[in-house]
């Protein structure tokens, strides 16, 4: 098999995508591919956050220890924000401790930042715990969050157009 003729731009652009992990790495990010890793990255330099290890407690801190949930979107394949596959009232708790940064992307290119309070979240959590106890108490997969709503009541801390 013959590689495509692409591939030789690829290879000079490779070292460029390592150093870039390397940097990831440094923040606690241990692939930049997985998990929206390169955004995540970009993100929490942006907002100054440290990230916090595992998958089951929030996303990042503040200096002040100020834990976030956080939270992309590529508007060229979306308008909402995916939230948890197993929503339910252990999540919802969680939830409604934190503030949550949404990021707005275009394909790979950051175009805003939103930082919703909990209290700006709260008609979302009810909705999401109401339909969690008509359901009989199963997991709700993955409720979104609009963008719409995201960007009408949430305050805009970072947007491409003004950098």
């Amino acid at each position: 098999m013959k590689a495509h003729s692409d591939f030789s731009i690829l290879k000079k652009l490779w070292p460029e995508v390592e150093k870039f992990q390397r940097l990831a790495s440094k923040h606690g990010i241990n692939d930049i591919f997985q998990d929206n890793g390169g955004k995540l990255l970009q993100v929490i330099l942006l907002m100054n956050l440290t990230i916090l290890p595992g998958r089951e407690g929030n996303d990042a801190k503040d200096a002040s220890g100020q834990e976030y949930e956080m939270k992309s979107v590529n508007i060229e394949l979306t308008k909402s924000f995916s939230t948890h596959h197993h929503m339910n009232p252990t999540i919802l708790k969680k939830y409604r401790q934190v503030p949550w940064i949404f990021a707005v992307y275009r394909h790979i290119t950051l175009q805003e930042v939103y930082l919703l309070e909990p209290a700006q979240m709260e008609v979302y959590y009810k909705k999401w715990e109401d339909k969690w106890h008509a359901d009989g108490g199963r997991d709700i997969n993955n409720p979104k969050v609009p963008l719409a709503f995201v960007e009408k009541v949430g305050e805009l801390v970072f947007s491409r157009d003004e950098e």
